[in-house]
């Protein structure tokens, strides 16, 4: 798929919570193809003490106002940079990189019913599955989501998750949804999903893993590896599969979790 070095026009920033912050991107000719679950690597301008791109998880296209959304998760000196960008600054983005989640089909091959698709987030992991929601209702796929965090006040974007899927909560403290992990949640055992496709910290999704194993679910995940080059090149991200060492941002980031040698 070709790739792409832009500089983007900022068109938004919204602090969305204290640690992330939402930006919008445009350009004047039509933003190049992407889809559910690629990235984008983004020049940090500004900042002395960051010397390589960020990787960052393609949130949301906007077709209809020609924009690109990114999610940021303010952890460094880096990410506080780009928190810090004002509308009509300018972004260089590397872009569209890594692989894609799965059109599951619109049928659940089990029941002939039509199919319904969890997509499972945790914290700035779920910033890729508000665009794959969109694409999998826009391909009569049903999706559903599940997204936790520690508090209530954590939880990110409910409103535009609302509007692809149901949407089911949990948080650590029980302030929001229901008290516990998102494998704690009840909508598992009550309902059937033809698919699963996870991305968040690690330690969740091999539960998200552990949970579709024993119920024969197809599951993919997102891995968050530390990523530099995004292209395959420096090896920093290599994961243990079973096809040997590949790298998540060129052969990933999204694998089958049948593929991974997790513990």
């Amino acid at each position: 798929m070709e790739k792409f070095i832009l500089d983007l026009q900022v068109v938004a920033v919204e602090h969305i919570h204290d640690r992330y912050v939402l930006l919008k991107l445009t350009q004047e000719a039509p933003l190049p193809k992407m889809y559910p679950g690629q990235f984008v690597e983004v020049r940090v301008d500004g900042s002395p003490s960051t010397f390589l791109r960020r990787p960052i998880s393609i949130n949301f296209v906007d077709e209809t106002n020609n924009q690109l959304w990114l999610l940021v998760a303010v952890v460094g000196d880096g990410t506080r940079q780009l928190s810090h960008l004002k509308v009509g600054s300018t972004l260089n983005c590397v872009l569209p990189l890594g692989n894609t989640f799965t059109l599951p089909s619109d049928k659940d091959e089990k029941t002939a019913t039509p199919a319904r698709v969890l997509l499972v987030g945790g914290g700035v992991g779920v910033a890729p599955l508000l665009y794959y929601g969109k694409w999998l209702k826009e391909h009569d796929v049903e999706p559903a989501f599940l997204l936790g965090a520690r508090t209530g006040g954590d939880l990110l974007m409910l409103d535009a998750f609302k509007q692809y899927g149901s949407v089911y909560t949990t948080t650590e403290d029980g302030s929001a949804g229901e008290r516990g992990f998102v494998t704690n949640h009840s909508i598992l055992t009550k309902e059937r999903f033809a698919w699963i496709s996870a991305c968040g910290p690690k330690p969740m999704m091999q539960a998200v893993a552990r949970f579709a194993q024993q119920t024969a679910t197809n599951c993919e995940v997102s891995l968050e590896n530390l990523m530099a080059c995004g292209l395959g090149a420096c090896l920093c991200c290599v994961e243990k599969t079973v096809r040997g060492n590949l790298c998540v941002c060129k052969d990933g980031p999204v694998f089958n979790t049948q593929e991974l040698l997790w513990k």
